[in-house]
């Protein structure tokens, strides 16, 4: 298989981030920093929490 077929083609950037302490979700292109609702930090949704 060529090597340009080994990728979907999605042009969707943003992530789901999730804040640690109140429960927040935001969608961002890069990590958002702290939650504007509770100053707590955000973890993208899909990393493990381990």
């Amino acid at each position: 298989m060529p090597h340009h077929q080994d990728i979907a083609d999605d042009t969707e950037t943003q992530s789901t981030y999730e804040c640690l302490v109140c429960g927040n979700i935001v969608r961002a292109d890069s990590h958002p920093g702290e939650c504007p609702d509770c100053d707590g930090g955000f973890q993208n949704r899909a990393m493990s929490l381990e």
